[in-house]
């Protein structure tokens, strides 16, 4: 069975840092688009950040562009999220997900992670 395994949630105080990894298991991913979303209390699902196959090209969600940093390394078969100068409204489940569209809408992305959680302190 397909699974996505995200790690590296955490409490961290604001303006602090925290890098997610997100580890495909059951087969390798490094045909596929990754994203990762995030959701908040409350809220719906937001999108983060996508990167294509090579890891040639990226894109943020203008929430984070600037402070976080998509990343892969295919040989390894994972995925990072860099979160740099992070903040309160940073402070969310976070969750890798992988499609053959390189999208920003979660419909597109056909595997998903259970989600990890990111808490940030003021």
């Amino acid at each position: 069975q397909v699974q996505l395994v995200e790690s590296g949630g955490g409490l961290v105080q604001a303006g602090g840092s925290l890098r997610l990894s997100c580890a495909p298991s059951g087969r390798t991913f490094s045909s596929y688009v990754m994203g990762w979303f995030r959701q908040a209390p409350g809220k719906e699902r937001e999108f983060v950040a996508r990167i294509n196959w090579s890891g040639l090209r990226t894109y943020y969600g203008d929430s984070v562009k600037g402070r976080f940093t998509i990343s892969r390394d295919n040989a390894k078969n994972t995925v990072y999220l860099q979160m740099n100068s992070l903040k309160p409204e940073d402070m969310a489940v976070y969750y890798c997900a992988a499609g053959n569209k390189y999208s920003t809408n979660e419909l597109d992305y056909d595997y998903w992670g259970q989600g990890t959680q990111v808490t940030v302190s003021s």
